[in-house]
């Protein structure tokens, strides 16, 4: 049972970690995919976030599969910039339990480095 369970969990993380399709972003002009790479240029760190799956597994405020962004504020700092960019292109496992975080390769290096700087933005 318990294996049928985690099986179901795991399936359920890949199929809610993938990015959003035609979502709209206030400020953006009606009917632009809000993953885009052009449009994104001019997006912020938050925004780009808003744009791809992330709060399927993460809050600012509160742990949900995964860490609270204050809570990863805490622990990283700046010097952390390019490896967190990286584990947000890339996945990664085993640094806040056993739930791997979901590759994301549609996000480029400068707009994860966005994400991050947003997310390091919440320390208390």
């Amino acid at each position: 049972m318990k294996k049928f369970l985690l099986a179901g969990a795991v399936g359920f993380l890949i199929l809610s970690c993938s990015k959003k399709e035609n979502t709209e972003v206030p400020g953006m002009p009606s009917g632009t995919s809000a993953v885009s790479e052009p449009a994104k240029a001019n997006l912020s760190g938050d925004q780009i976030i808003e744009t791809l799956d992330c709060s399927g597994c993460h809050a600012v405020n509160e742990r949900m599969i995964g860490p609270s962004y204050k809570e990863i504020a805490e622990k990283y700092s700046d010097k952390d910039i390019e490896m967190l960019a990286s584990k947000i292109i890339e996945g990664g496992s085993g640094v806040w339990g056993g739930v791997p975080m979901a590759a994301h390769p549609q996000v480029s290096k400068e707009d994860a480095k966005k994400m991050v700087e947003y997310i390091l933005s919440q320390k208390k």
